[in-house]
Parts: structure tokens; C-alpha cells; sequence
């Protein structure tokens, strides 16, 4: 077994450091006033497009960065070192839009492969979180197209995009089926806009959705399609999730040594004290250890058959889970580690520590992560533990 980078994943790791030590020069901006102005988000796009890393999960055919997956968990792990959730801004759009018909491609994809549109997805409801399948929000067919009818939570970058991909349960037969649909459309509205526990670059959005009219052509997929895709696409988001809190983990790691090595108590450094370093010692085996496991299953989607997907699905739920509580661990040490300066907004330590406690909770719960790899514990045995064979 190889585990070392290949020439174009050390590359790409250093283009993502460069972009990511930009991009870090908003942090403090950010979180002051909860969020940033409009010129610098034009100027980090044109950053982002200068450095070749947009849209990296998209193919360089349609215009994106067509990295492999090995290779965006190289780029997402830089960029998981972001606070303020700025990794975001180095967009990747939604995995379902490569379910675009070549029409949609033209009209929806490109330009956010592009930087002059954004998408965000809509599937969260009041009554349908982790269960998706609680879906209230209809689809009715009419003469026109389909007409939109229900709520939605959580829409993550729902106030900066221009466009929603929207689940609905279509028809008489409650197909779960996804749709296109332009934010300025007549009959949606931003309800409100929580505040949340982190400072992200993005909001969390509610809307609502009263006869939303939307023509035949809004579907993406089929009907019906709409969970498959949507299961498709968390595959690989969380994994990304992965390499992000690694990224942050070690980031807050690195902080929290150099403040150890310089901070002095009792004449002398705090880092020669046993527990400070018992605490630092812990945190590099949290990281490496998942950092190696997520890297192994980024190559196994990379190099795995297409019947493979279910373990594989349950393998990126193994990455989900102990990467993000694994990095909750470490960075709760290093606030720690930085006694009262940890708990000061001003320090990235402190930051790091609201936003990654998210990652236990979307694209899928740590409860729902344990539930996907136990029942395929349950249907294909310990399979999922398997490391592949050449």
C-alpha cells in the first residue's frame, strides 16, 4: 500500500494552503459583522477561479476543476481550516446537478461551475430532518408544470444563492422528486433567518413555498428520483465533512502547541507540563488516525466497483462519525489548552470550537451515522470493515 500523496494531490495541497491563507485574512471580518460585504465575495471568487478550484467535483468538460475524490478531500482538508465557514466559499455545487439535462446544465450548472450563480438545497422540514421520508412539502401537476406547496428548513446559503433544488413529494403517489427553482419565483419567501450558535459566511434560511408555479422542465432526474440522488450526494458530502473537521482539528492542534510553547506559568512553559502535553498527544492521534481512514475511503470511491456503493455509503458514515466527533474532542483540548484566551471570539480556537459541533448534526446526524453502518453490519456482515484488495 502507497499512502503518499501523488505529485497532483501535493499540487493541489498547496494550492488549497495558498487559497485557504487568502481566504483566512476574512476570518476576523466575518465573525465581527457576521458575515462579509459583497466585494469580498467578489474578490475571493476571482480567487478561487485564479486557483483553478472551483467546482472541484465537477467535470473539467463542463467547465469544473474534475478532481478525483482522492483529491478534493486533499483540497477540502486545506480548506477545513477556515473558520467562519469560509471553506464554503470555494464552491462546490450540489452533487444532484450533474442529473441536469443538458438544457438545465446550460442554464444552471455552468454558471455556478462558472461563479455567477449559486445554488442550495432544500430538503429540511419542521417534521423532516432525519427522516426525510416525513416529506410535507407537494408537488401538484397541472397544465403548466408542477405547483409548489410546503416549508423548508435549514437551507444552507439560501440567502446568498439565486436558485433552490427543492424536494417534494410529487403526484398522487408522493414521488420524492427534486426540482429547479429560481429563489426570485412568485409564491417563496424568506421567513426567517435563525441565529445560530456559530458565526458561518452563509445563512441557514426558512422559506416557505405558496403556489409556487414552476414549468415541467423544473425536474431533476425523474420523478420519483429524488431520494436517490439526494443519497448519492451525501456519500461524497460526507466524506468531504471528514476532511473538513480534520482540517480544522489540526489547525486548532497546531495553535494550541505553538500557545503551549510560548505561554509561561510557574516560570515556565505550559507545554512541560504532563497534562498539557497528555492533551496534545491525544489530539494528534484523533487526527491521524482519521485523516488516515478518510483518505483510504476517498480512494476506495475513487478505485471501487458501482455495485460497491452501499458499503461504500456505510464506509463515508464510519469517516462522518469519528472524524467529526474526534475533531469535537480535539478542539474542545485546545480551548482548553488556551485557558481564558480560548474563549475569546477573537481566537481562532474559540471559533473553531462553536462551528464544528454542526458536523454532528447535518448531512446526517452522528445517531443516523451509527444507524446506516449498523444495519449494513446487519444485511452484509463485517464486509464494511474490509480494507480493498489489488
Amino acid at each position: 500500500m502507497d499512502f503518499r500523496l501523488t505529485p497532483r494531490q501535493a499540487q493541489l495541497k498547496a494550492e488549497a494552503r495558498a487559497l485557504t491563507d487568502f481566504i483566512a485574512g476574512y476570518e476576523n471580518q466575518c465573525e465581527e459583522e457576521n458575515g462579509l460585504p459583497a466585494d469580498a465575495h467578489a474578490k475571493v471568487r476571482d480567487a478561487v477561479l485564479d486557483a483553478g478550484l472551483q467546482a472541484v467535483n465537477m467535470p473539467a468538460e463542463w467547465g469544473g476543476a474534475g478532481l478525483t475524490i482522492a483529491e478534493q478531500v486533499t483540497v477540502q482538508e486545506e480548506l477545513g481550516r477556515l473558520t467562519g465557514a469560509l471553506w464554503d466559499m470555494v464552491w462546490r455545487p450540489a452533487n444532484a446537478l450533474r442529473f441536469c439535462t443538458p438544457e438545465q446544465r446550460e442554464r444552471f450548472l455552468v454558471p455556478v461551475i462558472k461563479g455567477e450563480r449559486r445554488d442550495c438545497y432544500a430538503v429540511t422540514e419542521p417534521g423532516a430532518g432525519s427522516d426525510p421520508q416525513n416529506l410535507a412539502t407537494t408537488a401538484t401537476k397541472n397544465d403548466q408544470g408542477w405547483v409548489l406547496n410546503g416549508e423548508k428548513w435549514f437551507v444552507t446559503v439560501g440567502d446568498h444563492a439565486d436558485f433552490m433544488i427543492v424536494l417534494a413529494a410529487a403526484g398522487p403517489e408522493r414521488a420524492p422528486t427534486l426540482f429547479l427553482v429560481d429563489k426570485d419565483t412568485p409564491g417563496i419567501e424568506m421567513t426567517r433567518v435563525p441565529r445560530w450558535m456559530h458565526t458561518f459566511v452563509y445563512e441557514h434560511p426558512e422559506f416557505t413555498f405558496t403556489d409556487v408555479q414552476v414549468g415541467e422542465d423544473a425536474v431533476l432526474g425523474a420523478i420519483g428520483e429524488g431520494y436517490d440522488i439526494t443519497r448519492s450526494w451525501f456519500t461524497e458530502e460526507r466524506l468531504m465533512i471528514a476532511a473538513r473537521t480534520i482540517g480544522a482539528a489540526e489547525r486548532a492542534l497546531e495553535l494550541s502547541r505553538d500557545w503551549a510553547v510560548e505561554r509561561e506559568q510557574f516560570g515556565a512553559p505550559i507545554s512541560s507540563f504532563q497534562l498539557i502535553q497528555g492533551m496534545l498527544a491525544d489530539c494528534a492521534v484523533d487526527i491521524a488516525v482519521n485523516r488516515a481512514y478518510t483518505h483510504q475511503v476517498a480512494w476506495e470511491i475513487d478505485h471501487s466497483p458501482a455495485e460497491d456503493r452501499k458499503t461504500l455509503h456505510a464506509k463515508a458514515a464510519i469517516a462522518k462519525l469519528s472524524a467529526s466527533e474526534a475533531s469535537g474532542r480535539v478542539v474542545d483540548r485546545c480551548l482548553q489548552i488556551h485557558g481564558g484566551r480560548g474563549y475569546d471570539r477573537a481566537y481562532a480556537v474559540e471559533r473553531l470550537y462553536r462551528e464544528l459541533r454542526v458536523d454532528r448534526i447535518w448531512e446526517g446526524t452522528s445517531e443516523i451515522q451509527r444507524l446506516i453502518i449498523a444495519n449494513e453490519l446487519i444485511k452484509r456482515g463485517s464486509g464494511v470493515l474490509d480494507l480493498p484488495v489489488a
